[in-house]
């Protein structure tokens, strides 16, 4: 049984420094003398400063990701027609399609990079294909976007990028949210950066951002006349969370870098230890912001018995799955399932993703480590 007295090694860490915490609380006290609590000028600095470091024209900032996808499943009018949305993702990236009036259709996963093939979307295109979503699933990007771009391009549908896990990573120097008509950011507080609620939508196409912005404030013609020119929503940022996400924006790159710093030791102790887990490594091309650190667990591993293990045994919590379930496998979802995706089914039972965070020490790794290691020799892993 795990020592009583010793720390344990959480799952993730949000980090906000004390000259962080004094920042925040001196802007969040400038809006509350202003009064101007959403819609202001933090918040438009917050969307420049996402969209320089993205690469991408404009940038408009939300109350969360899944409205970030709804608006611009609804901004390309998918109304009765069809979105191609991976498996193995999160429930969002299809509800937002229904919600929007569209239909998922799931395509399988590519386990060796947790999103899918230009080959499986060709294969799942139709007449009545209206969009095409691909999933940066755990930060990581397949090096099959080119090639998917390409194929968009030919066909004249329009790409979707579920970006919720990719803050800052690129592929071939090209950073996630600027390869499709728009990308979908999440800022919810387990992710990379965070606005403590929030998301982001990011774009070249100057009609998909006036779109945006009508939508996420009910819909208006502008924010000062209550004229209401399209079906939309509450999905405003506030002030104060566009404070803490432009502050945490601060720091993405050097937060990436820790986070890049821990994946690196994972692997080659890993590697090293040969301790049973299949890792999953950087698609070619890719500067992963490694949101999750996945891997494959070997036939006849149960996860559930080497998590608690692990914590019990040694005091290391993992971190969610990047997907528990795909989601032919929720209920609601059911009524999708095709019968043919047999490795979004691997990629989500075989998953295990270990903790993560920016300011790992060599001390919490080599706990992670030791542990797995003790879990192979004891027959758990």
């Amino acid at each position: 049984m795990a020592d009583a007295n010793r720390q344990i090694v959480p799952p993730i860490r949000i980090d906000f420094s004390t000259d962080d915490k004094k920042w925040i609380a001196e802007k969040i006290t400038d809006v509350l003398t202003s009064g101007r609590l959403t819609l202001g000028v933090y918040g438009e600095e917050f969307e420049a400063e996402f969209a320089a470091m993205h690469g991408v024209k404009y940038a408009v900032a939300v109350n969360s990701g899944t409205c970030s996808l709804e608006i611009i499943y609804r901004a390309l009018d998918v109304k009765g027609r069809d979105v191609l949305v991976p498996a193995d993702t999160f429930f969002a990236t299809a509800a937002t399609v229904i919600a929007a009036g569209g239909n998922p259709v799931l395509m399988d996963t590519d386990i060796e990079t947790l999103s899918t093939t230009a080959l499986e979307v060709e294969k799942r295109l139709t007449d009545n294909t209206a969009a095409i979503t691909i999933v940066h699933c755990a930060g990581l990007m397949t090096s099959e976007m080119p090639a998917i771009v390409a194929l968009c391009k030919a066909r004249g549908i329009p790409l979707v990028e579920d970006a919720a896990h990719a803050h800052a990573s690129t592929l071939n120097g090209q950073y996630a949210g600027s390869f499709g008509i728009a990308g979908s950011f999440s800022f919810y507080p387990t992710k990379v950066m965070t606005s403590a609620e929030g998301g982001m939508i990011t774009t070249d196409d100057e009609r998909i951002a006036t779109e945006a912005r009508i939508y996420r404030d009910q819909g208006k013609a502008s924010f000062h006349q209550n004229s209401h020119i399209r079906l939309g929503y509450n999905w405003r940022m506030s002030e104060p969370c566009a404070i803490i996400g432009l502050r945490h924006l601060q720091h993405l790159k050097e937060m990436v870098a820790g986070r890049k710093r821990a994946a690196a030791l994972y692997f080659d102790a890993l590697t090293a230890e040969n301790c049973g887990l299949r890792l999953i490594h950087e698609p070619k091309g890719n500067s992963a912001n490694f949101y999750k650190f996945a891997a494959y667990l070997p036939d006849g591993c149960d996860r559930a018995h080497l998590k608690a293990w692990m914590k019990e045994e040694h005091g290391v919590i993992f971190a969610g799955e990047a997907y528990e379930f795909a989601l032919q496998q929720h209920p609601v979802f059911q009524h999708l399932d095709t019968g043919d995706l047999p490795d979004s089914l691997y990629a989500c039972g075989r998953q295990v993703c270990l903790p993560m965070f920016a300011s790992m020490t060599d001390t919490e790794i080599n706990r992670v480590v030791d542990g797995l290691k003790a879990a192979k020799i004891a027959g758990v892993l």
